[in-house]
Formats: structure tokens, sequence, C-alpha cells
């Protein structure tokens, strides 16, 4: 049979599949909707931390990326000096145009960069059901009148080391007071049982100023209100302070070096067997601690001592993040704020490196307890506060305390001059505040 083909103008068009049509639409789609936003480069926030902090945090800052893959951190390792730290956001922030979008705060430098306009106020972004999970002292060291610009994510506080063998061995319990320690420690040092009663840090630099915060509290005194710009540090309790302070080098309950002496070389002194009592940071546990040490399970912690019907305090150290005034990406670097100091992962970070807790809960949790027993007790140390004054030229107002108490000290002035040059030059520092 032929076929018979049908003319030329009335063939009909072949119609495309309809699967053909849906993968051309979806092509469009691709390339015109998903393939930009697949290959746009992630936002990348920056942050400067000392060198020894950045391989305990790196691990939980690549957590958060791989959860957060539109985010990545650039950790800059800076040095091991708070001081240096400090200097370089400084010099940023007046260069106008600071790289970091996450700001790590020691806790004395939140009242300057709160006040010179650095940091954005968080006041907003977090709910006070939130912040009352955290230590009061750690939050309330990140606000700057009333408004909050820090979160903590670790604790510091000044504390009293104390060897707990020789105190149980003489059938002494723990003193409660400076005059009860300084009695146990000469009638023990007679005995032949401890070479010296009592370490602090004596050198002229910051570490001064935050003993004698504690001291200072503990005999009733306080250093300065920016509220109301009152000094303290001429009244009676401040002078006795500093008094029983100079009474333990001249009895020689606290060997003549004190006075050069910071953080380490009173722990090192402490941890070779050769005092009985140290007031030092929660640092030291772990090295005293350790193996070849020689008072390693011979030590036990308690709050700082408070004279005779006074309420002592442990001054508060510690960091917090906050954000840079200059950062173009404030929502995510918030977003990471939010990780990093959630409870979650402060859990598992205390976990790994020992540090030290800013919420409340984690110093009881039961795990953390478990591999750290004295935490319990910690606990009560951190709730004790005595906080520096919250200034904005605080750095001038402490090197203006640690040169008086150097000075009192080494008996280069006596304790009531030194303290009366100190308040005088103090309040000259309130009043340029005052009228600024």
């Amino acid at each position: 049979m032929q076929t018979i083909n049908s003319p030329p103008a009335f063939r009909q068009k072949k119609r495309p599949p309809l699967l053909a049509l849906f993968a051309l639409t979806l092509a469009a789609v691709l390339f015109l909707f998903v393939l930009p936003a697949l290959t746009q480069q992630p936002v990348v926030l920056t942050m400067l931390m000392q060198g020894q902090d950045i391989a305990n945090w790196r691990p939980f800052v690549r957590e958060f990326e791989q959860k957060n893959p539109d985010i990545r951190i650039n950790l800059v390792e800076g040095p091991f000096d708070t001081n240096l730290i400090e200097n370089l956001y400084t010099s940023a922030f007046l260069l106008g145009d600071s790289p970091y979008d996450i700001i790590n705060m020691d806790i004395v430098w939140v009242p300057k960069f709160a006040a010179a306009g650095w940091v954005i106020d968080l006041t907003d972004k977090i709910a006070p059901k939130q912040l009352s999970k955290f230590i009061s002292g750690n939050v309330e060291g990140g606000r700057y009148r009333g408004r909050l610009y820090r979160i903590p994510h670790a604790s510091d506080a000044g504390m009293l080391y104390y060897r707990k063998d020789i105190l149980e061995q003489a059938g002494i319990a723990p003193p409660a007071t400076f005059e009860e320690m300084a009695s146990i420690s000469q009638n023990l040092q007679k005995q032949g049982k401890t070479t010296w009663g009592y370490l602090w840090q004596g050198k002229q630099y910051e570490g001064v100023s935050a003993m004698f915060v504690e001291v200072l509290a503990g005999f009733g005194g306080f250093w300065a209100n920016p509220e109301t710009f009152e000094v303290g540090l001429d009244r009676p309790e401040a002078i006795k302070a500093v008094e029983f302070l100079k009474s333990t080098i001249s009895s020689r309950i606290s060997p003549p070096g004190v006075t050069t002496y910071g953080e380490e070389e009173t722990r090192l002194l402490f941890q070779s067997g050769q005092s009985l009592f140290l007031r030092n940071w929660p640092y030291v546990w772990r090295l005293a601690n350790a193996e070849g040490s020689r008072v390693k399970d011979k030590i036990a912690i308690a709050p700082m001592l408070s004279s005779i019907g006074q309420q002592g305090g442990s001054c508060l150290g510690g960091w917090g993040w906050g954000i840079s005034k200059t950062s173009k990406h404030p929502e995510q670097a918030w977003r990471a704020i939010q990780y990093l100091t959630s409870e979650e992962t402060q859990r598992k970070f205390i976990l790994e490196t020992g540090l030290i807790p800013s919420y409340r809960s984690l110093f009881t949790d039961n795990e953390i307890a478990a591999k750290y027993p004295h935490y319990p007790q910690l606990l009560k140390v951190v709730e004790k506060p005595a906080l520096r004054p919250p200034l904005a030229q605080y750095a001038q107002a402490s090197d203006i305390l640690q040169r008086y108490l150097s000075a009192a000290f080494t008996g280069r002035m006596s304790s009531e001059k030194a303290m009366k040059a100190a308040a005088s030059e103090t309040r000259n520092l309130l009043g340029s505040l005052r009228n600024s």
C-alpha cells in the first residue's frame, strides 16, 4: 500500500516532551536564583585573641562554622600580655575602622570601650532570664552605666589557697579572718612547719590593684564610686588595709621580696611547699596538683578573708565577648557570640580545658564536679565578688593606686601619706570625668 504523506503546509509540529520543559525551567531557576546563592562567599568575622586562648577555642569555633556554613571566623593570634592586647584594640579603634568584629574583653576594659563608643550595646539582644543564669558579678562586669556591652564566657576570681595537710596535722581549722591567718602563720612558722605564712602580689602592676581591692573590701573600705565620684582611698579602712599588708612583711609572715612578686612568683613559691597560705587565681589549682608538684593533693581553697566583723570578697576577673561598632556584620557576630556563650558550648569547653565557668549551674554539674572536685567550693568564691570600679579611665586610676601602694609597701612613704596622695590624684582624675 502506498503511504500518503501530508502536504508540508498541513504537517503538525512535534511538541517537546513534558520532562524536557521541566528540565529547562529547572535550569533557568538554578541559573537565576540557586547557583548565585550557593557560590556566594561566606561572611568572615575576625577575632583577636591571646595565643594560648586560640588553641582552647579553635575546636568550638570550627564547630560553629560547620553548623553555620554562611559564616567563617578568622582567629588572629595576639600576644600573651593582656595589656598588649588592649593596646592593639585601642590602636585599631583610634584609627577609625577596627578590623575586628568580635571583641574579646577583659572585665576591666568594658567601661573604657563602652564610654569611647567602640562596642555595641547588647542590652536588648539578650533576655533577662538568660542573663540570670550567669554569675551575677560577671554580668555586672559587662555593664557600663546600666547598659550591657559584654557577654561573659570565662570567670576568674581571687581566692585563698592553703595547705590543708599542715592545718589538719596541727588540728587547726582554716582561718575566717585576716587576723586568724596571721596568728596561725606565726605559730606554725615558729614550730618549723612552714617557711612563710602568706604570699600575695605586691609588684607594681595591675595584679596589685586586683589583690588590694579584696583586702580593701575585707576591711570595709572602697576604692571609688563612679556614680557619685566619691573616693575612699584615704579613709581609715583603706589605711588599715595597707597597714595589714605591710605588717605581714615586717613580721616576716610574708617574704621581703613579696613587693616584687606577681602571680607566677607566688605560685612557684607556694607550689614548692614553702608557704602556708597563698592569694592567687583559679589557674593555680591545676598546676599545683600536677605530677611533680610538692603540694599535689595537699591543698584546699576558700573565699578571700576579711577583717573581724567585716564581709570580704574576691576580685573578679574573666573574659567576655562584645561586638565592634565598626563591624560590617553585627548580626552574624551576634550569632557567633550566642553559640560560643551558650550553656551547652561552655559545658563542653569547661570539660575540655578546666577553665572557670560563667554559668552558675556548671560549677555543680555532676560530670564537671567529678572531673574538677573543687568547683562547688569555687562557686562560693565567685559568688562573693569585690569588683574593681567601672571607670572609663580605669587604667589611669589603677596606675595611681599601684604607684602609691608600691611606695607604702617598700617604705618610701607611710601608709597614711601614700593613701592620701593616691586619693587626691584619683579625685582629680574623677573630677576631669565629671566635667567631661
